[in-house]
C-alpha cells in the first residue's frame, strides 16, 4: 500500500514495458472483433513529471526523457510510434510534462468497440484513476486487489484480450505471486495474451522464477529483458523483464530490432544488456 509510481513514472523500466504494451495493443487492433485490456495494478493512470515526486527522483530523465530526445532510424521510430504518439498527444506544446500510465496508454490506443478494466487497490490512487476515466463508458475502474482480478474478471466477455500484471514488488513473494496469478488466469482464459512485468536487481531469483513459469507448461512464453547497468554498484533496479504469453507472431522479430536501440539510448554503463528468448514454445533456451 506504500508504493507510489509517481516517483518512478517514465523511467527506463516504464519505457520497456510501455513500448511492448503498445505493440501488443496495436496487434490486437488488426482484427475488427472487440478486445478487452485487464490492467491488474493500474496506478493513477497519468503522471505529471513536473510534480514533486517525479522531480525528487528524476528517474524519467534517464528513461522517457532520453528516448524522446534521441532521433531514431525510421524502422525503429515506426515500432515506437504507437507508444510515443500517445505521449506527444498528451504534450502538444512539445515539452515533456505528462506521462501515461498503462491504463491511459492502452485506452488511448483502443477503438470504439474495445474495453478497459483497470484495477487499483490503493485508495488515493484509485480515486485519482476513477476521476481520470469519469464518464468514459469504455473503461471500468474497480477498487480491487489485482491478484483477485485474475480469477474474478476472466475470461472477458469479448473472448479476446490482453492481461497486464505489473505489481509493485514492495513485499516479499511477488515473483511467486506472478507465477500463481498466471496459472490462475491461464486456467480461466487460455486464449488471452498476458504481459507480466518483473524487476532485475542483485539477488533477484530470476532463474527460479523462469523455472516455475516453465513448469506451468503453457505452450508459448516469450522473455524480454533489458538491463541498463551492472548490478555490482547498486542494490536497486538495474533492469526489468517481461514475460509475454501468447505473443503476436510478429513480436519476437520486432524486439530483435527494438531492444538493441533501447539499450543504446538507455544504457548507464558498458554492462547494459538485453535478452530475448522463448521460455516456452518455439525454443527453450536463451
Amino acid at each position: 500500500m506504500n508504493y507510489r509510481h509517481a516517483y518512478h513514472a517514465g523511467n527506463f523500466a516504464d519505457v520497456l514495458k510501455h513500448a511492448v504494451l503498445a505493440r501488443l495493443v496495436t496487434y490486437l487492433r488488426q482484427k475488427d472483433k472487440a478486445f478487452r485490456v485487464l490492467d491488474t495494478h493500474a496506478g493513477t493512470g497519468l503522471y505529471d513529471l513536473s510534480s514533486e515526486e517525479a522531480q525528487k527522483t528524476g528517474e524519467w530523465r534517464d528513461g522517457i526523457g532520453r528516448l524522446m530526445a534521441t532521433p531514431m532510424p525510421a524502422e525503429i521510430a515506426a515500432l515506437l510510434d504507437p507508444y510515443l504518439s500517445v505521449i506527444r498527444a498528451l504534450n502538444p506544446d512539445g515539452a515533456l510534462r505528462f506521462y501515461p500510465g498503462s491504463p491511459k496508454l492502452c485506452r488511448a490506443l483502443m477503438r470504439r468497440q474495445d474495453r478497459l478494466s483497470a484495477m487499483e487497490l490503493h485508495p488515493d490512487d484509485q480515486d485519482v484513476l476513477h476521476r481520470l476515466f469519469d464518464g468514459d463508458i469504455q473503461t471500468r475502474v474497480t477498487a480491487l486487489d489485482g491478484w483477485l482480478a485474475l480469477g474474478a474478471h476472466l475470461p472477458p466477455k469479448e473472448k479476446r484480450g490482453l492481461v497486464l500484471v505489473d505489481p509493485p514488488f514492495e513485499i516479499e513473494g511477488e515473483y511467486d505471486r506472478l507465477v500463481e496469478g498466471l496459472a490462475k488466469g491461464w486456467r480461466r482464459f487460455p486464449g488471452g495474451t498476458y504481459c507480466l512485468w518483473y524487476p532485475l536487481k542483485r539477488g533477484a531469483p530470476i532463474a527460479a522464477f523462469h523455472e516455475r513459469l516453465k513448469a506451468l507448461e503453457i505452450p508459448k512464453m516469450l522473455c524480454i529483458e533489458l538491463s541498463v547497468m551492472s548490478d555490482r554498484e547498486t542494490t536497486g533496479l538495474n533492469g526489468s523483464g517481461l514475460i509475454v504469453v501468447n505473443p503476436p507472431f510478429t513480436l519476437k522479430d520486432e524486439m530483435k530490432r527494438l531492444l538493441p536501440a533501447l539499450k543504446q539510448v538507455l544504457a548507464r554503463d558498458r554492462f547494459a544488456a538485453t535478452r530475448l528468448f522463448w521460455l516456452a514454445g518455439e525454443t527453450s533456451a536463451p
